[in-house]
């Protein structure tokens, strides 16, 4: 739920608030524009904790020691009183931008000038508008205002007003004359919108706000945070750009996300590791008993009382010998090993652990030889954290060794909390044949095409200015990938899950003391509609063996052919080869890495390409 700070004035879903309209966000509401303000303003003690030892961890390693736990966003019920103090439970917003457009005489100026009035509607918060109470072409009536839809960024994580008066004057002015906005053509092209100055009858159009026109008439970032009330203090060097309110690369989320999988091997081992931070000041046995009781009080540990305080002193004795916690930075790969651990475990978890349930079942007999097993995973949590968000570039292009202080944050001071969610689901586990893959690999037509694929990635990566030789996934990751998004549209089609709600999660590794190479295909949403049997069922072998030779079928023609198969990475400078929409992609919700490292060539063969497919 969104809201001001004197009334509710829409809704959103609070996953929401971690994937689209997260602090900083623009929330284009039916009638307004608002912007999600930074933690600083929230209300702490609305947002309830969330546990998961794992991702916080992480998270800390992120952005710093001092974050002291991760919180749900305020939810308010649906069977509120509108009236009541608790309709205004929810994350504040303020109006953004501030410069709002009377939609039938054009006038042209901020929402607090004094020419426009908010209208609230308590029981529609989605009517809640601003109008033009005096507007001469209203015909005795107030007029409508809407937001300007025109701002400025930087890939600094800036966001500023669109400065009306230095554009429609060609730079600093003392001109305060009134604006007026209208339209000089039967299309909305950018040629046909302008602006006017009544005070001294300058008028422009606002072509001149992009391209190469765009860098001589507007001004330089002034290094604004509006989330945050705040100006940088040391002077902006990216330049500032239109953009259009609702464009897309206005805002993106960097956020870390973790499986809830069992760290120990028994129960009581297990809930050491979860409430270690609370537990492990306790120098006896007999405070370690008032720690407890105050932890069941607080309800947080519901298997609490399965566990006697000796046999808790036992192990956190047992812990603090074996050493187990380390130091050092958390990279994807680290929280993902601990899950291909648990993944490939061949026995399943001990003791009912709440949020992780797995079955190993037979491989598909006519792929025994390329997969070593499939795992059901009948009940799974995964929860993801909100670290902070880019505008213009995405964080695949500022989130890295030369620009992690581009990120912008989501508050004025380190965070002592972050923002995030808990979803359920079910899923299917399936592991490669490390041997099969590993010879796979060595084959001269797939270190080729691993080749082009690299051409394409430092191609993309130089373009931006980045260092072309990081991050490079390599062919394992692209073949895994692949095969991910064409189960990932085969499984849509069979079990009725939509498929934006079918994600993925990629085990790809060749070290050579630890390799990795598995696929986690799993449903994740915050009611029912995770958890209903239909994805688990597909991953028997009887079902699974079908469904793979369908979607490898499928995809050894593309609607698209031969553009799609004879694309080059390298001649493009882009991060997929023999992929597309018609074939590959699947909704970037679903995707671990926006719809990149792609390529139907290294799994069957294409018209372009006969011989790397891993599948014979």
């Amino acid at each position: 739920m969104t809201k001001n700070t004197d009334s509710t004035v829409g809704s959103v879903r609070p996953s929401q608030l971690l994937w689209t309209y997260g602090p900083g966000a623009l929330v284009d509401l039916p009638n307004l524009s608002v912007l999600t303000m930074g933690l600083g303003h929230w209300e702490l003690g609305l947002c309830a904790e969330i546990d998961e030892p794992r991702l916080l961890a992480a998270v800390r390693q992120e952005l710093g020691a001092q974050v002291g736990s991760l919180r749900r966003p305020p939810i308010t019920e649906d069977d509120v009183d509108p009236l009541s103090a608790e309709a205004l439970r929810g994350v504040p917003v303020r109006p953004f931008p501030r410069w709002l457009r009377c939609v039938k005489c054009g006038l042209l100026a901020e929402y607090d000038s004094g020419l426009f009035e908010l209208v609230p509607d308590k029981y529609r918060p989605e009517r809640t508008r601003f109008v033009h109470p005096s507007c001469q072409k209203g015909k005795g009536k107030k007029s409508d205002a809407v937001p300007a839809r025109f701002l400025l960024a930087c890939s600094n994580g800036h966001l500023d007003d669109f400065p009306w008066h230095w554009f429609v004057h060609g730079g600093p002015t003392t001109c305060r004359g009134i604006l007026r906005f209208f339209e000089s053509g039967a299309s909305l092209q950018t040629e046909n919108l302008w602006v006017k100055c009544e005070g001294c009858g300058t008028s422009r159009s606002l072509v001149f706000a992009f391209g190469e026109e765009g860098k001589k008439t507007l001004p330089a970032c002034r290094g604004r945070h509006p989330h945050l009330d705040a100006f940088d203090d040391e002077p902006c060097t990216q330049r500032a750009r239109p953009v259009i309110l609702g464009a897309t690369n206005a805002w993106f989320p960097v956020t870390l996300s973790a499986l809830a999988i069992p760290l120990a091997e028994t129960p009581v081992a297990q809930f050491v590791e979860e409430a270690w931070e609370e537990i492990e000041a306790a120098e006896d046995v007999g405070e370690l008993k008032g720690i407890l009781k105050s932890l069941k009080r607080q309800g947080r540990f519901p298997d609490i009382d399965r566990f006697e305080a000796q046999d808790v002193w036992d192990a956190m004795c047992r812990r603090q010998a074996g050493g187990e916690e380390g130091d050092g930075h958390v990279t994807e790969e680290e929280i993902k090993r601990p899950e291909w651990d648990v993944l490939t475990s061949p026995t399943t978890v001990p003791g009912g652990w709440p949020h992780f349930l797995a079955e190993r079942v037979a491989a598909p007999p006519k792929h025994a030889g390329l997969l070593a097993s499939v795992s059901l995973v009948k009940r799974l949590r995964e929860v993801n954290a909100l670290l902070g968000f880019t505008r213009v570039d995405s964080p695949e292009e500022v989130f890295d060794e030369s620009g992690q202080e581009r990120v912008a944050g989501l508050s004025l001071r380190p965070p002592e909390w972050v923002p995030a969610n808990e979803v359920h689901g079910e899923g299917v586990f399936v592991r490669f044949d490390e041997q099969a893959v590993r010879e796979w690999s060595g084959r001269r037509a797939v270190e080729l095409r691993g080749e082009r694929l690299l051409d394409g990635h430092r191609g993309w990566r130089a373009s931006r200015g980045l260092d072309p030789d990081e991050h490079w996934p390599g062919v394992r990751y692209a073949m895994l990938h692949t095969l991910s998004h064409l189960l990932i549209r085969e499984f849509a089609l069979e079990c009725g899950y939509n498929a934006a709600s079918i994600r993925e999660r990629i085990y790809a590794s060749d070290d050579a003391a630890a390799p990795m190479a598995g696929i986690l295909l799993y449903t994740a949403a915050a009611d029912s509609d995770g958890t209903l049997g239909g994805l688990v069922e597909l991953g028997k072998p009887e079902n699974l063996g079908r469904i793979l030779d369908q979607a490898l079928r499928r995809a050894s023609v593309c609607s698209s052919d031969p553009l799609c198969s004879e694309h080059d990475p390298g001649a493009d400078r882009s991060l997929h080869a023999a992929a597309c929409h018609a074939c590959g992609f699947v909704a970037e919700t679903s995707c671990e890495k926006g719809n990149r490292y792609l390529d139907r060539a290294l799994l069957i063969p294409t018209f372009e390409c006969r011989d790397p497919g891993i599948f014979p």
